[in-house]
């Protein structure tokens, strides 16, 4: 299985935070699966970094690079397809990251690690 983290799967992980789901951190530790981060969460994580409402102990860059290292997690860089395929999506959902998350699943064939359920309205297969 291919799966995208969204940033609080990520963040969640990585601190072994009780808030992850049974599931999601069964599939996340199961070493047959791939795990990958998008730079829309990079960059969300670097957002709420700076407006002080996310703690993480050094620079997004060095953090990320770190924790990928170190989880055997890939980077998903975002594509011009990932940007065209947003406009295509219905507006279940508002917020612009989880958006772009949803179209780099759509078009990379990913399941989302996710408490939020709004993404299986765009038929993206999802595990929490």
């Amino acid at each position: 299985m291919k799966l995208l983290l969204d940033t609080h799967a990520f963040l969640w992980w990585i601190r072994d935070d009780e808030s992850l789901g049974r599931s999601a951190r069964k599939a996340i530790g199961n070493e047959r699966n791939h795990c990958y981060l998008s730079v829309a969460s990079c960059w969300e994580m670097a957002i709420k970094r700076s407006l002080g409402k996310l703690e993480i102990p050094e620079p997004v860059d060095a953090f990320v690079s770190e924790q990928l290292a170190a989880n055997r997690f890939g980077l998903l860089p975002i594509d011009l397809r990932h940007v065209s395929q947003v406009s295509r999506l219905a507006f279940h959902h508002r917020d612009p990251f989880d958006r772009l998350l949803v179209a780099q699943a759509l078009q990379e064939d990913l399941v989302i690690a996710s408490a939020d359920k709004v993404f299986r309205k765009y038929g993206v297969e999802s595990v929490w």
